[in-house]
């Protein structure tokens, strides 16, 4: 469809294809090496799991990783070795998988999410930060938004979306809609630049070498919520994330700002 290409971010990255083994074994790599609780509960379906990362100390408070994917691919055991950055700091950290489009609608995987979320912090005390990527980038927005009765988010003190879809209108006019089913009160009421700023600081990243559409989803929110936005200098939407494997990173020390 129109936008299809717009939204191609594989088929303009250099060895794309290798990227997905590659997580998958550093993930698996990860995990078995750091002290971690795995697919933990948090509701009824079998992908609605989190595994929980634990620093070697008192932990400072909680840091949740949303995975990408369109919302259609993907689940949390691709991601584990991100956990490595914040966890040096004595942070834990939760990465939830949840259901996938077309088996359910973007609106119950962001209510999927925030189930994730309080599930994870009633078993984590202290300071909740939250950090996803692509899809996830726009579920921890969307998330992150003052939603009434929402106690967690008393503790909620920074959001990083790293390339988020933050305006799901042009994926209207992708052949990734006939699985998404997005329609216009959904693109409305789930889309982050459409909702009321959150209270807590956030942070947009996306990479200098992402596709145009991802620069300008980035630029929209940062303009809708008048938030911080950092371009990553030389990345693209798969390596944008690699820092917050690294301690010592931008993108790590942003998280934990």
């Amino acid at each position: 469809m129109e936008l299809d290409d717009a939204y191609a971010n594989a088929a303009y990255i250099p060895g794309a294809d290798a990227y997905p083994e590659k997580w998958a074994q550093a993930a698996a790599t990860f995990r078995a090496q750091t002290l971690c609780e795995l697919d933990l509960a948090y509701g009824e379906s079998p992908r609605q799991r989190f595994d929980l990362f634990h620093p070697p100390r008192l932990s400072k408070g909680l840091v949740v990783f949303v995975h990408g994917g369109y919302w259609l691919r993907f689940d949390k055991s691709f991601w584990s070795h991100l956990a490595a950055g914040p966890l040096a700091h004595g942070w834990t950290v939760a990465m939830p998988s949840y259901d996938l489009c077309p088996d359910v609608r973007i609106a119950d995987i962001r209510r999927q999410i925030v189930a994730a979320i309080v599930s994870v912090s009633q078993r984590v005390p202290g300071p909740i930060r939250l950090a996803g990527h692509s899809a996830g980038g726009h579920l921890v927005a969307r998330a992150s938004v003052p939603t009434t009765g929402a106690r967690w988010q008393d503790r909620l003190v920074q959001t990083v979306a790293i390339s988020p879809v933050a305006d799901l209108a042009p994926l209207l006019r992708t052949s990734m809609n006939a699985d998404l089913n997005l329609e216009a009160a959904e693109v409305a009421a789930e889309s982050p630049i459409h909702q009321p700023q959150p209270k807590v600081p956030v942070t947009v990243w996306v990479g200098s070498d992402e596709r145009p559409a991802f620069l300008q989803q980035a630029s929209a929110l940062e303009t809708a919520w008048q938030c911080q936005k950092v371009v990553a200098a030389n990345k693209h939407h798969f390596d944008v994330i690699e820092e917050l494997a690294e301690p010592d990173s931008a993108l790590t020390s942003t998280v934990l700002a």
